[in-house]
């Protein structure tokens, strides 16, 4: 009775605004808030979006004095500045590189679009404080790179579009690297689907651009944007028609595979060696 008030979070509150009359209940709700209480309306959004998802929730928090604010999840480097920003909220002094080695580990330099991110600033935060356990002295003891590289786990997210972009241009260190990434959270058998549209893809431009065709040409055949026909015809120069084809041929012995087509039950293990065999000998072969 005698507290200091409650704070109270909402997330979804995009999803009651469809309906009017929803809407209007929630807003109504709004003014019975009592003076030492507290509402937060947290909504996710792309980031791209400027304006608010609610927007007549927005709308009436700042009629009522409220604020509205938007916090974007850092891309690419702007993670380094913002985990600086952190340390310094927290007193935690970082030495040269130490903001852009920890960045860099929990996978804020990654600039693929189909990358989580939701995490990222949860997870630097965490480790940050982590580090600080450490360095208690404050600025006479600052993190040091070796620090984080010491104590802070990789946790660089794997990206569906970069493997499938590294298997086009047979880079293979990088395919293997960004495999394993995606073997933790991915299917296997969305993994496969994703890589014969790919190889099919190129099969199609290899065919066309042998008989003639400019790159510039598959914007119309083939209905792509102009960036990802460039990037198609790029992809299949780096291989013959013949490569292609057996590259395909072998994807399909994978998906064979994983699904125990013959009664035949493959553990893990297996899947991930077959996957890898794959690539070292059909994708990117040494030499």
């Amino acid at each position: 009775m005698f507290g200091s008030g409650t704070v109270a979070i909402l997330g979804g509150a995009g999803q009651l605004t469809r309906k009017g009359s929803d809407r209007d209940a929630l807003l109504g709700i709004l003014a019975l808030i009592a003076e030492g209480n507290g509402l937060v309306v947290a909504e996710e959004t792309d980031s791209g979006r400027k304006d608010a998802p609610a927007r007549a929730i927005a709308d009436a928090i700042q009629a009522m004095g409220g604020e509205v604010r938007r916090f974007a999840a850092p891309r690419e480097g702007a993670l380094a500045g913002w985990v600086e920003a952190r340390a310094r909220e927290r007193g935690v002094a970082l030495g040269p590189g130490a903001a852009r080695e920890l960045a860099t580990r929990v996978g804020g330099f990654v600039r693929e679009g189909d990358v989580d991110r939701r995490n990222q600033g949860r997870l630097a935060v965490g480790e940050l404080e982590k580090l600080a356990l450490r360095h208690a002295d404050g600025a006479s003891d600052p993190v040091t790179v070796d620090d984080v590289r010491e104590l802070v786990p990789e946790a660089v997210p794997g990206s569906m579009w970069a493997f499938v972009d590294a298997v086009g241009m047979r880079q293979r260190a990088r395919s293997l690297e960004l495999l394993e990434r995606l073997f933790e959270a991915t299917p296997e058998p969305v993994l496969l689907a994703v890589l014969h549209r790919r190889l099919r893809e190129l099969l199609e431009v290899a065919d066309r651009l042998a008989t003639g065709d400019a790159p510039g040409s598959l914007v119309r055949s083939m209905k792509l944007q102009p960036f990802r026909a460039e990037t198609l015809a790029r992809q299949a120069r780096a291989w013959t028609v013949g490569e292609l084809a057996a590259a395909l041929e072998g994807l399909l012995e994978l998906d064979a595979l994983v699904k125990g087509v013959g009664g035949v039950a493959a553990g893990d293990g297996q899947v991930r060696l077959a996957f890898d065999l794959w690539l070292a000998d059909l994708v990117a072969p040494a030499g």
